[in-house]
């Protein structure tokens, strides 16, 4: 009979702990800054929203002549809590700022402010705002740019 060496095949249980270590601190680097992206996808999406709602403003603004004539019916279509669809993160407010105090009548000088929900993912992030001059703000980051998204 020959003696032939016996080979082995597999990992060893100090290779395979290296692979785990090794994926366990790319999942600590990763994860934060996938955490990070999500938040400001749902910021981008608020915004996105708040122009549509000033576009739809403006439109019906132009279409019957005046702000006044819309202000009941924007504030109840518009002012809700968004997304409108799976799990609301954000409350929408929409007021005069030329009024002291502020009435329902909608001037043609209006914000829109979006304030996250207490207790849910965006709670940290700061209110969002949208002015009738297009001027976005987050928290004491305002600007015409993306200034306020980052």
């Amino acid at each position: 009979m020959l003696n032939v060496p016996k080979t082995s095949r597999g990992f060893t249980l100090i290779e395979l702990m290296i692979v785990v270590a090794i994926i366990g601190v790319l999942a600590a680097i990763a994860y934060p800054s996938y955490q990070r992206y999500v938040i400001k996808t749902k910021r981008t999406d608020m915004m996105s929203e708040m122009q549509n709602i000033a576009s739809v403003i403006e439109s019906r603004k132009l279409a019957q002549g005046s702000y006044s004539a819309i202000s009941a019916a924007v504030k109840t279509d518009f002012a809700t809590a968004y997304p409108r669809q799976g799990t609301a993160l954000y409350d929408v407010t929409i007021n005069p700022i030329t009024l002291t105090p502020p009435d329902n009548i909608l001037t043609n000088k209006w914000i829109i402010t979006a304030t996250p929900k207490t207790g849910m993912q965006m709670a940290s992030d700061g209110n969002l705002s949208l002015n009738y001059q297009g001027i976005k703000c987050r928290a004491a980051v305002c600007g015409t740019g993306d200034d306020w998204n980052k």
